[in-house]
């Protein structure tokens, strides 16, 4: 890829709230509310581990420690905007996320989780198709 000057597209979510569009990159640092965002991703993390999420480290192909991994996968952008909307928006309010690549597996089963833990309809756009998570399922059928 390098000799052919080919580069990967950078990974963004986004979502529109009260008219405004937020875009997360991976790890994003730029959001004015990074602290609170960062700080919510943290807590969902831990508690849908409690319930059984597993991270898939085995997606993230550089050869890093676990621990490293996991934070990779913690704050990929779609978990950014979600965490987002969460601190954001009304409770059970449904969640709009978009994609411009497709969601990598453990963004797709910690969604699953996410939707259960918080009670709340998340649907996610990616490059594929319409995700509706709700209640731990998506309406894919894990067939994406």
């Amino acid at each position: 890829m390098k000799e052919r000057g080919v580069k990967k597209e950078q990974g963004l979510s986004w979502i529109q709230i009260q008219s405004r569009v937020h875009s997360f990159g991976a790890e994003d640092g730029l959001h004015p509310q990074k602290e609170e965002i960062y700080k919510m991703m943290d807590k969902i993390w831990e508690q849908i581990k409690k319930i059984g999420f597993v991270p898939d480290t085995e997606s993230v192909l550089h050869d890093l420690e676990i621990e490293v991994k996991d934070q990779i996968l913690r704050y990929h952008s779609e978990k950014l905007a979600i965490a987002f909307g969460l601190i954001s928006t009304p409770e059970h309010m449904t969640l709009r996320i978009m994609k411009n690549l497709r969601v990598c597996n453990d963004c797709h089963t910690a969604i699953k989780f996410i939707s259960k833990l918080v009670g709340r309809e998340i649907v996610v756009r990616d490059a594929t198709r319409f995700h509706h998570f709700k209640d731990g399922l998506c309406s894919c059928r894990d067939y994406w």
